[in-house]
């Protein structure tokens, strides 16, 4: 596990590789208290923040208000923003395939929203808050969290077509069709359809979708040009990258680049 300071009062713990495939864990603490706004994009894992402070926090959407000790959110939560007055959290990333055994709700239950951690683990995440907030060091408090997942993984297994297509999906960035994965998997499409959706909680054409914009978010950031990104990540032009970007992130490449 590495350590360092965001900037001034911040602090972020990186946790060594779990045991759990497809699982990472990250930490955040804000000593000075300056707090927080955050705005929420699109990304293809689904990601449980588990606060542990005094402070709880608030999200905010055009359909939805809610106040909680923790958030999940899957592949597509939609336009939302979260405030905290003091930021300190364990954020859980799990590829969906992770998150169908562990979270013990239908991923499609995710879809195009955000949940509060009770609503998922009921209070075994408040108990699981309070152990974290006593833990002195990030590594007791990946031990806690690592612990507290693997006390929760079911017997339920996503297909293996299913993980054959969300593993596709990923290593072509994207840029794959499902007419391919039914090739692939020998299954018709409407059945790639209906099944990846019930254990991924969107289609595989959404979640293609939001693995190229994740990676047109990624050099958005890093200061490649709008065009450019556009033809890296398969996008037939740079209109068709507005829309992704304003559709998953709700502001324009040139807004997300400035952040």
């Amino acid at each position: 596990m590495s350590e360092r300071e965001l900037d001034v009062g911040w602090d972020l713990a990186r946790s060594p590789a779990t045991a759990m495939a497809g699982v990472s864990l990250d930490g955040f603490r804000d000593r000075a208290s300056v707090g927080r706004e955050m705005r929420i994009f699109a990304r293809p894992e689904v990601t449980a923040v588990i606060q542990f402070g005094d402070s709880r926090l608030t999200l905010a959407g055009p359909d939805q208000q809610l106040t909680a000790g923790g958030l999940v959110a899957g592949l597509t939560p939609g336009i939302r923003q979260v405030h905290a007055a003091r930021v300190e959290c364990v954020e859980v990333r799990m590829s969906p395939i992770a998150a169908y055994r562990l979270l013990g709700v239908a991923p499609a239950e995710l879809a195009a929203t955000m949940a509060g951690l009770d609503d998922i683990w009921g209070p075994a995440a408040s108990l699981l808050r309070e152990q974290l907030s006593e833990a002195p060091t990030w590594a007791e408090r990946f031990a806690l969290t690592t612990s507290f997942l693997a006390a929760r993984q079911s017997t339920r297994t996503a297909d293996p077509e299913v993980v054959a297509c969300w593993q596709r999906i990923i290593t072509d960035k994207g840029a794959v069709q499902v007419r391919e994965l039914a090739d692939m998997t020998g299954w018709s499409r409407q059945r790639v359809w209906s099944r990846f959706t019930a254990q991924v909680g969107v289609t595989p054409k959404r979640a293609a979708m939001v693995v190229r914009f994740r990676g047109a978010f990624d050099l958005l950031l890093s200061g490649r040009p709008a065009a450019e990104v556009a033809l890296a990540c398969g996008y037939s032009d740079q209109s068709h990258l507005h829309r992704d970007v304003a559709a998953f992130a709700g502001i324009t490449p040139g807004a997300l680049a400035a952040t």
